[in-house]
């Protein structure tokens, strides 16, 4: 029986998957820690976590698995893992000190400063990002204020090449990997050098590269017996969250985008060429089927306060669910009689080029609205704000032909579904899938257990498919109009 191992690692928690490519499904799923698992703060603005309590949740999470499966079956292994964090690791293997996270911003002003005083038409053909609060600045973080850290380093790591890591025993990393780290010349087609020189950064810390689906390394014979694994089992796939979210919805080719409505709103366009954003709202990251011959990018625009301020409504309201939440909004005609929302309370949006606006109802009226109004107009302007990051894809030179996601999270709303697809009058396909599975079916893709990209996604499963609705869409779009026309007229005029 051919299985093959997911491994998602969050800042959440960690979840594995075992998938079956005999039947196409995965056959057990376990989740680790049941509680979030921690993130340090030892100063205002850093988030931090421990690589060696990833490996436990890892180790618990095979323990869990074992409970329900035979994992001597498992043929590969693939890994997804939170972007951009930095893990650094002396020549004995050992971690140095904690991983600093996708979320830590104390290296915000060294990635200012970089803009400032690299080339610009440097930055926008090879980096085709801003250096930002991105890997390669954190790393720079470490040299300047922890010198002493810094000289014990061998090799510099992104989260999903330290689990790798301790599979494998070997240290290595991906071209994608580095470029969500601003650490790839995209021109070039190699690691940028210029930008590690800028810096003051060695190249020899930078792991050797392997691809992304593919052979990158055996799981040792020592690690494979601890962990209930048999011979030959090997990693064969490796990717970003983000990434390989698109990947597990089968977005794979220009004009597919992948979108999630969780903590925060993602965005993930996948291009043929090499898009920049010369505002810096968007990032542009290598996609796991890039190869040398076809180019195949990832245009990413992250939205901080999706989700999580349905969860702030949820709790403001106290008593209620979230079916309960959903079909109260859905009771209140569309435009919440004039009330709208700005989900932008949750830090400085990228997509607002980094303001801080702070979340607003407008419009609130105590004699007309109720909690229906706010719950639907919360809705209404979490898809907004996607729809106004859709045209940011699209001046970039992006297309949007059609959506898919996972029918999770905000997705569950019948409302907000609806709300999406008549706002963007694009289709939304709706699939039962998640990161872990993604990852395993990834790995079954790289051993070459399918032959290929079509192969691996014939039998993924199809839940609903969401056409737009003519009647619909020009109100929606009359309501969008007046969500933008005030935004940029009245919020950002005045914080300009």
């Amino acid at each position: 029986m051919p299985l093959f191992l997911g491994i998602d690692l969050g800042s959440s928690s960690v979840k594995l998957s075992v998938f079956d490519g005999l039947v196409d499904r995965t056959i057990a799923q376990v989740t680790y820690p049941e509680n979030e698992m921690p993130i340090s703060a030892p100063k205002p603005g850093w988030a931090e976590q421990d690589p060696d309590f990833w490996w436990e949740c890892v180790v618990k999470g095979f323990e869990l698995l074992r409970i329900e499966v035979d994992l001597s079956g498992v043929k590969a292994i693939g890994i997804s893992y939170q972007m951009h964090g930095l893990v650094v690791l002396d020549r004995n293997g050992k971690v140095l000190r904690p991983s600093i996270i996708w979320c830590d911003s104390r290296a915000v002003e060294i990635g200012k400063q970089a803009d400032l005083e690299l080339d610009k038409e440097y930055r926008k053909d090879h980096l085709l990002n801003s250096p930002g609060n991105f890997t390669a600045s954190k790393l720079k973080w470490v040299k300047e204020y922890e010198p002493e850290v810094y000289a014990k380093i061998t090799h510099v790591m992104l989260p999903g090449d330290f689990i790798a890591f301790k599979l494998t025993g070997a240290t290595q990393t991906t071209s994608g990997g580095l470029s969500e780290g601003i650490l790839w010349d995209f021109k070039e087609g190699r690691i940028s050098n210029e930008l590690l020189q800028y810096y003051g950064l060695s190249e020899k810390l930078v792991p050797p590269l392997v691809p992304a689906i593919g052979h990158q390394a055996k799981v040792s014979a020592e690690i494979a017996e601890f962990l209930g694994l048999g011979k030959d089992v090997r990693v064969t796939y490796r990717a970003g969250d983000q990434p390989n979210n698109a990947f597990s919805l089968n977005v794979l080719e220009p004009g597919e985008v992948a979108a999630t409505a969780g903590t925060s709103a993602v965005i993930y366009a996948v291009t043929d060429h090499q898009a920049s954003d010369q505002k810096q709202r968007i990032n542009t990251f290598q996609h796991v089927t890039n190869t040398s011959i076809t180019i195949r990018n990832g245009l990413l625009l992250c939205i901080n306060g999706s989700g999580i301020s349905y969860t702030w409504i949820k709790r403001l309201l106290g008593d209620m669910d979230y079916p309960s939440l959903n079909k109260l909004g859905s009771s209140v005609e569309m435009g919440a009689d004039r009330l709208m929302f700005y989900p932008f309370g949750n830090g400085a949006e990228r997509l607002l080029q980094n303001q801080n606006i702070g979340a607003q109802f407008v419009g609130l009226d105590f004699n007309r609205h109720h909690k229906g109004h706010m719950i639907r107009a919360l809705q209404e302007g979490i898809v907004f704000s996607m729809r106004y990051g859709l045209e940011v894809i699209e001046q970039v030179g992006g297309s949007v032909k059609t959506i898919r996601a996972g029918k999770a999270n905000v997705f569950l709303s019948e409302l907000f579904r609806q709300t999406f697809v008549n706002t963007t009058g694009i289709s939304v396909e709706l699939y039962d899938t998640d990161g872990a599975e993604g990852a395993a079916r990834g790995a079954a893709l790289g051993i070459g257990f399918y032959k290929d990209k079509t192969e691996a996604f014939a039998h993924l499963k199809l839940i609903e498919r969401l056409e737009p609705d003519p009647t619909l869409m020009s109100d929606y779009r009359e309501l969008y109009l007046q969500w933008v026309d005030y935004l940029e007229n009245n919020i950002l005029s005045k914080t300009n």
